[in-house]
């Protein structure tokens, strides 16, 4: 008989097995996107996964307590490195939004994703008994998200501003503030849209009126979604097989390799390539939903609630973004897309949620 040593067994096996499946897919199609190179996409790919990989499960061997103790300073890191963007980092597509490392450029508005999770649950979690309700509840809340919001909007990063308020306002919700004030701000932010709108870029306001209707400069403003739509209907139900996309490797796909990388597999891969790769994601979300549902403590349960959704929300938004059913946020697919932030920010996200899991395994539940 052998004896597998417990340190074997610990090993989220299933977990790897599942997002190298994922990420492995990706790399496909990166490399076709290339042209049939593993340059220079999908080698600098593979390298990351293996390192942030390796960073998750480390992350996931730590003390839950940990992440719990050091919320607030892991948020205000980010906020210093938000301001050393708009200080030293450099500009790229028209935004500045990068700080060079040398063996990468990071994001840091892509950590604030966690960040926030982070801080807000710690938040919550030191929250009195009964206090959900009241005005101490939500202010600080708000000045908590507000503050890296406004300085994403500064860069400006319409898309990943979204993304932060989304995190914050779910872990919001599960703290249990009243469901009225929720209902009361989409009222309101309903009624500010024409205000709101007046305030962006004029090619973020260009974006949204494409949204609307993609037809009307399908060669300049409108040329993304149109492509997009295109290489995805031709794909049909099987694909046109593996390195025979046409609109990827003619140049016809803008950001076939980044944000519009599910276009590039669709056209290849057809529908049943994009089922297995949503299958995947469902997986990987379930997987994330469990964990917040056994978490034995309360800043647990926020924080694997308020990180899975923020996976979601780069799910939902992408897949939506290159079907033309939302307005082109150049937010990636996460795990899929190339980009060495997006997978850090991901890869972090399962990490911490791995911690929990293994917390949840080593006590009983207790809820202040």
């Amino acid at each position: 008989m052998i004896v597998v040593p417990p340190a074997i067994q610990r090993i989220p096996w299933k977990l790897i097995a599942l997002l190298t499946a994922i990420v492995g897919f990706g790399i496909l199609v990166l490399y076709s996107a290339a042209g049939g190179n593993w340059s220079p996409w999908a080698s600098q790919q593979s390298l990351r996964f293996v390192v942030f990989l390796t960073i998750a499960l480390v992350i996931g061997r730590f003390p839950l307590r940990v992440f719990e103790e050091h919320a607030y300073l892991a948020y205000i890191g980010v906020v210093v490195l938000l301001v050393a963007v708009e200080v030293l980092g450099f500009v790229g597509g028209g935004s500045q939004r990068w700080l060079n490392l040398g063996f990468m450029n990071l994001q840091p508005s892509e950590l604030m994703k966690v960040a926030i999770v982070l801080a807000l649950a710690r938040f919550y979690a030191l929250l009195p008994p009964g206090n959900n309700r009241s005005w101490t509840a939500l202010w600080p809340a708000l000045v908590m998200i507000g503050i890296p919001v406004a300085m994403v909007m500064l860069q400006p990063d319409l898309g990943t501003a979204l993304s932060i308020c989304i995190g914050g306002i779910v872990v919001m919700f599960v703290a249990g503030l009243p469901f009225w004030w929720f209902g009361g701000t989409v009222i309101a932010g309903a009624a500010a849209l024409p205000v709101l709108f007046s305030f962006l870029h004029d090619y973020q306001q260009k974006r949204i009126l494409i949204f609307l209707d993609p037809e009307s400069d399908p060669l300049g403003a409108g040329y993304h979604i149109s492509q997009s739509k295109i290489a995805i209907g031709s794909g049909g139900i099987g694909g046109k097989g593996f390195l025979n996309g046409s609109q990827s490797h003619l140049d016809y796909l803008p950001e076939g390799h980044t944000d519009f990388i599910f276009s590039t597999m669709a056209e290849e891969w057809g529908l049943i390539g994009g089922l297995a790769l949503m299958f995947g994601f469902f997986l990987l979300l379930r997987w994330g939903t469990r964990v917040a549902l056994k978490a034995r403590t309360r800043f647990g349960q926020l924080t694997a609630t308020g990180l899975t959704m923020t996976i979601f929300f780069y799910i939902a938004v992408n897949l939506m973004m290159v079907m033309g059913l939302a307005p082109v946020v150049g937010i990636p697919l996460p795990l899929f897309s190339y980009g060495g932030s997006s997978m850090l920010t991901i890869m972090t996200c399962v990490g911490i949620i791995l911690a929990i899991e293994n917390d949840s395994k080593t006590g009983t539940r207790r809820f202040h």
